[in-house]
């Protein structure tokens, strides 16, 4: 008896088709929708019952991927925290996690109202704009946003996500996107070799002084939620904490020094012309007061940038009177500050290098028996 069932149980075993015996197929995706109607939701009973500020009970249709064209209902729950919840209405375009099971939707979940279009059409109406008022200037001021774009997203963040050494990596990256930006716009010349090397050494006396601080003063580079999540990636990486720190410090005085040394660089070229005969000293005199015009709006600039995006930081601060000398000490902060202080040095002096480096180059070239053409510049 014992062997008929062994031996019935191995027939069917080896029978039984393997679709049955296979665990179900889960797969779970993110579509676009758009809400046809928000039902009416739970009963203040209900909702007290199951400790939630509100329920919103949406009706959605599915506009992207396999289940396009199919209507679900799905319940979003409110917390009663403002800053997690979001009010759906009727008509919103929303992002849609799915979960399937052999082709059928089981669970459901409202994730983001979509805003990627709105943003799309101010995107072009920035590239319109550049086009408009810049013509072949702006055009190119595309190309150059286009290629650090790339090399940002594409390069420079996957090879810090690979675990190579983010100082190095960043140094690297934004040389390349510096010379590129400026040899794409203004051409391999003078002006543009000024502006390269005293954009460098502007950002190379930024980033000194940021490592030295942040050695000084022992910053974590963990002081945002952000960071501590890196920790729990998937990709396991071990980053350095500290070198993110002093990459991103690099990165956020690299525009404003740019900005700088290939400002004062063109004053530079354009008095040149005016003036051929003008000697080095008072061509360099004449970058150095454009300078320090550009100087105070300029540091101002960066420290309203980083306020800015300190806001909310610098209010809980004000509303709870903390102390000075605890805000001071306090690791946000006092990373916030080296950043401030370390760009905008940086930036100062990045106006004397500029204007000597173009002072010396521009000394060169007889501008006096040259038309002023952009061939005359060229090196």
């Amino acid at each position: 008896m014992k062997k008929t069932i062994i031996l019935s149980l191995l027939l069917l075993f080896f029978l039984t088709p393997s679709s049955i015996l296979a665990r179900e197929q889960v797969s779970s995706q993110t579509v676009r929708g758009r809400i046809i109607d928000i039902v009416q939701g739970p009963t203040a009973e209900e909702k007290e019952q199951s400790y939630v500020a509100d329920i919103q009970q949406i009706k959605v249709e599915i506009t992207q991927g396999e289940f396009r064209g199919e209507k679900i209902t799905t319940n979003h729950t409110l917390s009663g925290n403002p800053a997690r919840d979001f009010y759906f209405n009727e008509g919103d375009r929303v992002l849609l996690w799915l979960e399937s099971q052999n082709g059928v939707i089981t669970r459901s979940l409202v994730r983001e109202v979509v805003r990627d279009h709105y943003l799309g059409y101010m995107a072009l109406f920035f590239i319109f704009s550049l086009i408009l008022v810049g013509g072949l200037q702006g055009l190119k001021t595309v190309l150059t946003l286009s290629i650090t774009g790339f090399l940002v997203l594409r390069v420079l963040l996957p090879l810090i996500l690979e675990g190579y050494p983010p100082i190095l990596t960043t140094i690297i990256i934004t040389s390349i996107i510096v010379s590129i930006s400026l040899i794409v716009t203004s051409g391999f010349t003078r002006k543009t070799l000024a502006a390269i090397i005293g954009t460098m050494g502007g950002v190379a006396v930024a980033g000194i002084l940021a490592w030295w601080m942040s050695n000084a003063t022992r910053l974590t580079g963990l002081s945002g939620e952000e960071s501590q999540m890196l920790m729990y990636i998937p990709q396991g990486t071990n980053f350095d904490f500290r070198g993110l720190l002093f990459a991103g410090m690099i990165i956020g005085a690299m525009g404003a020094v740019l900005d700088i040394g290939m400002s004062i660089s063109s004053t530079i070229d354009e008095v040149k012309r005016a003036n051929p005969s003008i000697s080095t000293k008072d061509l360099i005199k004449s970058g150095l007061n454009v300078g320090r015009d550009i100087m105070g709006t300029m540091s101002n600039t960066l420290i309203l940038a980083y306020t800015g995006a300190s806001m909310s930081l610098l209010l809980v601060i004000i509303a709870n009177e903390i102390p000075l000398s605890r805000i001071t000490n306090m690791d946000s902060m006092a990373t916030e500050i080296v950043r401030v202080l370390a760009g905008s040095i940086g930036l100062i002096y990045a106006i004397p290098i500029t204007a000597i480096v173009a002072g010396l180059l521009y000394n060169q070239v007889d501008f006096s028996k040259t038309n002023r053409t952009d061939q005359t510049n060229d090196l």
